[in-house]
């Protein structure tokens, strides 16, 4: 069992609300057929198309003003618009991919998932589909509503479903000693022990608007499936061919994280 998450940076052009990069998601489509790995689950995050409209309205935050039920609402169509245009891509490069809504099946407490539904998920697979989810605008027990992430759900269904690795795809090769969008020369750690990444690395969040925490983020939320025995392996999905190396368990230039 594989769980690959793609990023909004990778699947969207996040400085341009409402663009899906579709070269990106064309060639992950037909890496994702040429890996042949399954069972696997496919999620992808928000860029421009779930975060501005998210941010504007203040969703993650939880209900606070009638203004804001229509921005929930805006913000779960905008990931299904986007969704469909990775699932189609997937299923023109032979890839049996399915939609799935997390909305209808999650129900998260204080922004963190308490309540999920996998029976509709792991039937599809049995199928031999590939299930196809994404960070959505879901209902909180507290604050009413808030937004998921995508490394979030990517996580809990690797814990629910015992997968073996979690591929975290972004626009950079990993986690690196700085920032290396800012310092020229920053060092890749290929390995990361999760006991003293602070002392490693300063993991700063990502330089856009992102509700979800960038970097930092995914450091953080995969703690909980590394320390479950699950392998995490971050590679840069806007490379050709390392998401595919890494969904096929080979050596890849990327960041591996440990205990």
């Amino acid at each position: 069992m594989l769980i690959l998450k793609l990023g909004g940076s990778v699947v969207t052009y996040k400085d341009k609300p409402f663009t899906p990069h579709i070269d990106n998601i064309a060639r992950l489509a037909a890496e994702i057929a040429e890996a042949d790995a399954q069972p696997l689950v496919v999620v992808h995050g928000g860029g421009s198309y779930g975060h501005p409209i998210a941010t504007e309205y203040g969703i993650a935050e939880g209900y606070r003003e009638p203004r804001q039920i229509i921005g929930f609402s805006k913000t779960h169509q905008a990931m299904i618009e986007l969704n469909d245009i990775i699932v189609r891509e997937l299923l023109d490069a032979g890839v049996p991919a399915f939609a799935v809504s997390p909305s209808s099946f999650i129900v998260t407490e204080s922004r963190r998932i308490t309540d999920i539904d996998l029976q509709v998920v792991e039937r599809l697979i049995e199928s031999g589909l590939i299930p196809v989810l994404y960070g959505d605008a879901v209902m909180d027990t507290r604050q009413g509503f808030t937004i998921i992430s995508g490394d979030q759900l990517a996580v809990k269904l690797a814990k629910g479903l015992e997968a073996e690795r979690v591929v975290l795809g972004s626009d950079v090769d990993g986690v690196f000693t700085d920032d290396p969008k800012l310092v020229e020369d920053a060092r890749l750690i290929e390995e990361l022990s999760l006991s003293n990444h602070g002392d490693e690395a300063k993991i700063g969040d990502a330089l856009d608007t992102d509700v979800t925490g960038g970097m930092l983020g995914k450091v953080v939320e995969a703690t909980e499936a590394v320390e479950a025995g699950i392998e995490v392996v971050l590679v840069n999905a806007t490379v050709g061919g390392r998401v595919r190396a890494a969904l096929r368990g080979e050596k890849v230039i990327g960041t591996r994280l440990k205990r």
